[in-house]
């Protein structure tokens, strides 16, 4: 009898071991996503604010390209050393510091007297949102040991940003109009107070890779490089293509970009391993990344402001406009793992860029005043596409290298998304840099998007076949 009730009392602690562990693992997921969370709501929170901004503040487009720009170019810049530091001092420290840096910054930016405050502040949000995405995949890695429960859990995480992507023009159209654009920033306060607290008691930290050294000239070379870059292409379209200046930033960024590269080869623990891209999947996952994000997010800041200095909405109206392109995300996000599983993830993510490439090509006769209705099916297209191919990307990649590099790994996806979004924005927004010119721009932007989305496709496609003959 002592036996029996001994051996029941181990099998309910075991059982209830297990439910802990299971609620851990889940409150560590919600964790991560609101730090995924909060990062993309800013995106279209703040596209919905920009015409409001402009005319507060002051300023052009080039303005509010920079607004945009420099929290996309502090992601992008520091993403790589983030998961570095990630993996060095541990996914959890790192991660909850990030979480603190971006609320004070939202903070700031809310309280930011001129569009100058605001641009650093933004900066340093984007410091801080570059150290929240690679260490909340990280931590997902380390929580997650099955890959068919990482990948499902990777779609969550991606379903929580386009739950924050649909939020976004509704919950800061409604700000601006109740309370004012600055509002916008506030919100982030009290999802960072929970993210915070959810990290610190359910996370486990990561294992610490102490002999990881920080590549200080590689990560300045990076941020000259980008900044410059961007810099060239958004001043492109007030002062011409041909202006000195221009040229010299386009020289400028090349050289950086050359350094960087010299830089990464030769240093003994570099920022960016080039060895990474010896595996097929890996570099063709950051390409098709990069491609994606210049697609998108240039469509989106065109957008946002096609909707409220074209047609005339209202950032009430305009956050409604998108609410039904974002809504798509969601859904399909959870839609794609179980794809993936039944016909593989690459042909998932090439179907996902098709799908968004005709979207974009279903745009290109917008006009000005033409009907919501005329573009609902298409917005939807091209946001579903989205939300099809990003879990299978992400998984992938992870999925491609060794779990101690799996930091190093999602910064480097996340550091190409975000240039890719930098580039887009600063590509389409000189197209449409004067009133004048702006619709043809945006033509010009969504058949550039339809373009480069179609080559993302085709690079995973071949890609994968190539790698299916290789096995």
């Amino acid at each position: 009898m002592r036996a029996n009730t001994i051996r029941y009392e181990t099998f309910e602690a075991n059982g209830s071991s297990r439910i802990g562990s299971r609620l851990a693992t889940s409150l560590t997921l919600t964790a991560m996503s609101l730090g995924y969370g909060v990062v993309q709501l800013d995106v279209t929170i703040v596209n919905t604010a920009l015409d409001t901004m402009g005319r507060t503040l002051g300023g052009g487009v080039a303005e509010l390209q920079w607004v945009v720009s420099a929290y996309t170019i502090a992601f992008a810049a520091f993403i790589l050393t983030a998961g570095a530091l990630g993996d060095r001092i541990g996914a959890k420290r790192i991660f909850m510091a990030g979480f603190a840096i971006f609320t004070v910054a939202s903070l700031a930016c809310a309280l930011s007297p001129n569009a100058t405050v605001l641009i650093g502040a933004r900066l340093v949000q984007g410091l801080a949102a570059a150290i929240l995405v690679p260490n909340s995949l990280a931590l997902l890695n380390h929580a997650y040991a099955d890959d068919r429960a990482r990948g499902r859990a990777v779609a969550v995480w991606a379903a929580g940003a386009s739950l924050a992507l649909t939020a976004g023009p509704f919950v800061g159209g409604a700000l601006i109009t109740l309370v004012g654009w600055r509002a916008i920033f506030l919100v982030n306060l009290p999802i960072g107070l929970a993210g915070l607290w959810l990290s610190w008691r359910h996370a486990s930290e990561t294992t610490r890779a102490r002999s990881r050294e920080i590549d200080l000239p590689g990560q300045l070379a990076a941020i000259g490089a980008l900044g410059l870059l961007a810099g060239a292409i958004i001043e492109a379209g007030a002062l011409g293509w041909n202006h000195p200046a221009v040229i010299a930033a386009f020289a400028a960024s090349a050289v950086l970009a050359a350094l960087f590269v010299w830089r990464e080869s030769h240093t003994a623990q570099p920022m960016l391993p080039l060895s990474l891209f010896s595996h097929r999947l890996f570099t063709l996952t950051t390409i098709v990344g990069l491609l994606v994000n210049i697609a998108i997010y240039g469509l989106i800041f065109v957008l946002s402001l096609y909707f409220q200095r074209i047609n005339g909405l209202s950032a009430w109206w305009t956050g409604l406009a998108f609410v039904p392109m974002m809504g798509a995300v969601l859904p399909v996000n959870l839609l794609a793992p179980r794809l993936a599983e039944r016909i593989g993830p690459c042909p998932t993510i090439a179907a996902g860029a098709c799908i968004s490439a005709f979207g974009c090509l279903g745009l290109v006769r917008i006009e000005a005043g033409t009907s919501y209705w005329a573009i609902f099916a298409q917005m939807i297209a091209i946001s579903g596409g989205l939300g099809l191919l990003v879990p299978p990307l992400t998984s992938t990649l992870l999925g491609s290298v060794e779990k101690a590099r799996s930091g190093v790994a999602a910064g480097v996806l996340n550091a190409t998304r975000q240039t890719g979004s930098v580039l887009g924005v600063a590509l389409f927004g000189s197209l449409i840099a004067s009133d004048r010119t702006f619709m043809t721009g945006l033509h010009q932007a969504l058949i550039i998007s339809a373009a480069v989305l179609l080559i993302a496709a085709g690079v995973i496609g071949l890609g994968a076949r190539a790698t299916t003959r290789a096995m």
